[in-house]
């Protein structure tokens, strides 16, 4: 067989095998190369073409096609594009064939061993670069009196914090604690009243990092590569005694058996390197705290001639004192944190704002004397539960948090005038029997809204919930706003008050409580406040008895209990029914 023909030969050869593996009948393909069918038969036998593995079949069809188109005289553009297209792909088949003699996955995948070359960071890792950022961002963002917290616990194991409210104390102290963490391997160990509160400071540590480093932190616990770990305790604290590290109480005055609390936080920090920290807006001289603070705890079991005197007035503890008991204390008022450099308050308005007794108390660190309170303290902290523990059935960051579950809203309307005080709304779940606590689910303070702004916020929460009760009172802007809510809920309840409306209400809460059928979350201390600030006063004519709070015409603070009243009256004098009711008798 002379050259001519041998390459005639291949070349039908190879284009009848082509043609086959692309599914030709082979009649077909005799026709189409003039060959007989016992020739294509031979060939389909010799070289074994229904036998070929799938791959190569298509490494011979790629092959086939590659020297076509080098071969080929005149080249164009699509030419040069499938020629590295047909390229890539024998790569490819050559990676698989690697593959298939060593099982690695990054055989097939190259990238994919560069990868696994290179050396991988650490979960919640910021490096070095990144700490000293955190740094910087931390003690550049210092006001005067949050730096003296720092210097202070930098030479005191114990510090003890009364504070105004919304001056940045949980700000701070979750920067302090997250870059200590990060310089120094130490832990930090979180605690409040509920798992909500305590979580606070996780936001916020969490924000802090990400916004300086680009790093989210995660975990919870946030597990850190050197070994820190951070814990987010709630009530479940008494049961930590197995942790260790520093602690971070917040809100220390308004948590239920503090006593049982503080045994089970010094525990955890009992080692000399480890520190605690106790934070707080003052509630009552009547909370299991109060001594703690004063230092009468201290003295209690200790001899006479070893007992020490401490001074707790805001004139002793303005700028800090290292006291005779161990402790760090200091208070800070809301004129104390203006005076040292925090520009986020306009005190004027504060005082419009707030009764002298809510001033006195919120923002100027002043413990309230609720024996005489119809709401005590006592029994507003039996209200008071970690709600992520014990409410498994409310998804707060749910679409529809209680799923059709029915639930009352109770609205108390902002103050006449420029200088009233905000409006309360308030959400319960109710109870379906005697036995069954109703349960406040969400609270709003609606400041600076108008009254159609106001009604929307309203008809936001008949979206969010199966709303089957709303009672509003209908003093100053209430009549606007519960015009504007009927719209949408026509059976809107108005409460227009007197001495006797008050009275009922009041009394209907008081049977509650004292039942032990309202919960609230540990963390909502404004609501515990709001309870507290009610007093019981004579009326203008001295002739009958009502609840005001502080010394203001309007409720003040007391909004959110105003509010959550509104929406209790819903029930029954005599108590829940089968059917359910409302306190028809109450509202003209």
């Amino acid at each position: 067989m002379n050259e001519t023909v041998s390459d005639e030969f291949r070349k039908h050869l190879v284009e009848a095998r082509s043609l086959y593996w692309m599914g030709w009948r082979p009649q077909r393909i005799c026709e189409r190369l003039e060959i007989s069918p016992q020739l294509f038969s031979n060939w389909k036998k010799r070289f074994q073409w229904d036998e070929a593995e799938p791959i190569q079949r298509v490494e011979a069809s790629l092959e086939s096609r590659m020297v076509q188109l080098i071969f080929k005289d005149q080249k164009e553009g699509k030419d040069f594009k499938e020629i590295d297209l047909l390229g890539r792909q024998i790569e490819r088949l050559a990676r698989v064939h690697k593959y298939e003699e060593t099982g690695r996955e990054s055989d097939l995948n190259p990238n994919l061993h560069e990868r696994n070359k290179a050396p991988r960071k650490a979960k919640n890792d910021i490096g070095e670069e990144g700490l000293e950022q955190i740094t910087s961002a931390f003690e550049e963002s210092l006001f005067d009196y949050q730096n003296r917290w720092r210097v202070a616990g930098l030479t005191n194991r114990i510090r003890n914090i009364l504070k105004s409210r919304q001056i940045g104390a949980t700000w701070y102290f979750a920067r302090e604690a997250i870059v200590d963490a990060f310089a120094t391997g130490k832990n930090k160990i979180f605690m409040s009243a509920s798992k909500a509160q305590a979580h606070v400071f996780r936001q916020y540590i969490v924000q802090f990092v990400k916004d300086v480093t680009g790093v989210e932190l995660r975990g919870d616990p946030i597990v850190l590569p050197n070994g820190a770990t951070l814990y987010f305790l709630g009530t479940n604290a008494r049961t930590a005694q197995s942790y260790h590290g520093d602690i971070y109480m917040d809100e220390y005055f308004w948590i239920q058996g503090f006593k049982e609390f503080r045994k089970v936080a010094s525990g955890m920090a009992m080692h000399k390197k480890w520190s605690q920290t106790y934070i707080s807006t003052p509630s009552a001289i009547t909370h299991e705290a109060y001594p703690f603070w004063t230092g009468e705890m201290f003295n209690r079991r200790r001899a006479k001639d070893k007992r020490v005197e401490i001074d707790t007035s805001h004139a002793a503890l303005a700028n800090g004192v290292a006291c005779a008991d161990g402790q760090w204390r200091q208070i800070v008022t809301v004129e104390d944190a203006l005076a040292g450099g925090c520009d986020l308050f306009d005190l004027d308005q504060l005082k419009l704002e707030y009764s002298d007794d809510e001033y006195a108390n919120l923002l100027m660190c002043q413990f309230v004397d609720d024996t005489h309170a119809v709401f005590p303290l006592a029994k507003l902290q039996r209200c008071m539960v970690d709600s992520w523990i014990q409410w498994r059935d409310l998804k707060p960051y749910a679409e529809k948090p209680l799923a059709d579950s029915p639930v009352w809203i109770g609205y108390d309307p902002a103050g006449s005038g420029e200088d009233g005080d905000g409006a309360g709304l308030a959400v319960v779940s109710p109870s379906k029997s005697a036995s069954k606590p109703h349960r406040i689910i969400e609270k709003k303070r609606l400041r600076g809204l108008d009254y159609e702004q106001q009604a929307e916020v309203i008809r936001k929460l008949t979206h969010r919930y199966n709303v089957v009760f709303i009672g509003m009172d209908t003093t100053g802007l209430g009549e606007a706003v519960a015009e504007l809510v009927e719209k949408f809920f026509p059976a809107v309840t108005r409460y227009r008050y007197s001495p006797d409306v008050k009275s009922r209400l009041v009394i209907k809460t008081q049977n509650i409580i004292d039942r032990g059928r309202l919960e609230f979350d540990s963390g909502w201390t404004d609501m515990a406040q709001s309870f507290m600030a009610i007093r019981r006063v004579m009326t203008d004519s001295q002739r009958q008895m009502t609840y005001k709070s502080g010394r203001r015409e309007d409720t003040g603070h007391a909004d959110l209990a105003w509010a959550v009243m509104h929406a209790l009256a819903n029930e029954p004098l005599e108590g829940p029914t089968e059917h359910g009711g409302s306190m028809l008798e109450i509202y003209g």
